[in-house]
């Protein structure tokens, strides 16, 4: 699947208002995650995962920043995510599913945080461009 140059334009585009949130949008969208599915807690026995937490905190900046990573790469996000994969896939070992999970409650956070920027257009590139960097994360499992 690819992203057409309309699409790119919306991730990039809207990269630039989410970049300046990162850290509070990666921490609103894990609580979402483990809040919807609680399940995905397991990954994260080590962790404060009450609402606010400095781990939560911590991991919701790296989750964004590699969103980011994907959205400033979007020509090549498979390079730009291969060291990602590889951890996820081989040491941490995290169920493909989880990676659309944390998608939806990406699209959810964008969605309220910038009402007016996520038109129907825009989720529907959103939607598609993290279908692209969930695809990139587990093509290490197969």
């Amino acid at each position: 699947m690819s992203l057409t140059k309309t699409e790119r334009t919306i991730i990039v585009s809207m990269w630039a208002k989410i970049c300046t949130q990162a850290d509070t949008i990666g921490t609103e969208t894990l609580e979402r995650l483990f809040l919807s599915y609680p399940q995905t807690k397991t990954y994260f026995p080590h962790f404060d995962l009450h609402p606010g937490s400095a781990q939560l905190r911590a991991h919701g900046s790296k989750v964004v920043a590699a969103v980011g990573d994907a959205a400033k790469n979007i020509d090549n996000i498979g390079a730009a995510l291969t060291k990602l994969s590889e951890l996820h896939a081989y040491v941490l070992r995290v169920d493909p599913v989880n990676f659309k999970l944390l998608s939806h409650c990406l699209l959810v956070t964008l969605a309220a945080r910038f009402p007016a920027d996520f038109t129907a257009e825009a989720h529907a590139a959103w939607d598609k461009f993290l279908s692209v960097v969930s695809s990139v994360l587990t093509e290490k499992y197969r």
